[in-house]
């Protein structure tokens, strides 16, 4: 890491609002933003566009060394993932790309590999990162750490409203079920658990809006700057 370019990392579960309160965050900063789970994702896309064997850590390792990856402003103001230079942002939020991303996921090599992709986000003025390990494994030194959680029940209902949103059939129940479980993968895996990092300002978002959050989260930034 490079110590003259501040970093904030916000780190926790799925559906807790790293994604909306991160980019808010970068907008407000005018730093740049890395979503972590997103180079997963289009990993993932990258595989099965070129036919590489999601069993084969080495040939996933040298095409994760291969692609080029990018975070960039859309027209639409949200931020979209671009994948040697093409756009696949519409692409990522698939089922079917989702179990792709976590096959590839369980690699220590690959995770390896994409972590020091991730290192490579860090320009000035600033960087701010959202994921699962951002804190705790991939920016250590970070000197501005943030952990969302809420509650399952809360973080599926987020989950589902989302869904429908975007014309996905969903279903509530389920969707809560694929929550609770993926916290329990996420918490028990052997390779980069989900834990809170040390030092990390921690917010329980259940019940609290999203310029709240958003506030105390740049009030981290604000009161060490």
């Amino acid at each position: 890491m490079d110590p003259r370019v501040p970093v904030l990392t916000i780190d926790g579960p799925s559906g807790a609002g790293k994604g909306t309160i991160a980019k808010a965050v970068a907008e407000k900063l005018g730093w740049h933003y890395l979503d972590s789970g997103a180079l997963y994702r289009a990993l993932g896309v990258a595989a099965m566009n070129d036919g590489v064997d999601l069993s084969e850590e080495t040939e996933l390792v040298a095409l994760a060394n291969k692609i080029k990856l990018e975070f960039k402003q859309i027209p639409a103001g949200e931020w979209g993932v671009f994948l040697d230079g093409k756009e696949i942002q519409q692409h990522l939020q698939t089922e079917q790309v989702g179990a792709v991303a976590s096959k590839l996921a369980v690699f220590p090599a690959v995770r390896d590999t994409l972590k020091q992709k991730q290192r490579g986000f860090q320009h000035h003025p600033g960087l701010v990162a959202d994921g699962r390990d951002m804190g705790s494994v991939v920016f250590t030194e970070a000197e501005y750490k943030v952990y969302l959680t809420a509650s399952a029940e809360i973080r599926g209902k987020r989950r589902y409203k989302q869904l429908i949103e975007k014309g996905i059939s969903a279903n509530l129940a389920h969707v809560i079920q694929d929550i609770e479980e993926r916290d329990s993968r996420d918490k028990n895996r052997s390779i980069a658990p989900l834990v809170i990092p040390q030092d990390a300002l921690y917010l329980d978002t259940s019940n609290m809006a999203v310029k709240e959050v958003l506030e105390q989260v740049l009030n981290v930034v604000n009161n060490k700057t």
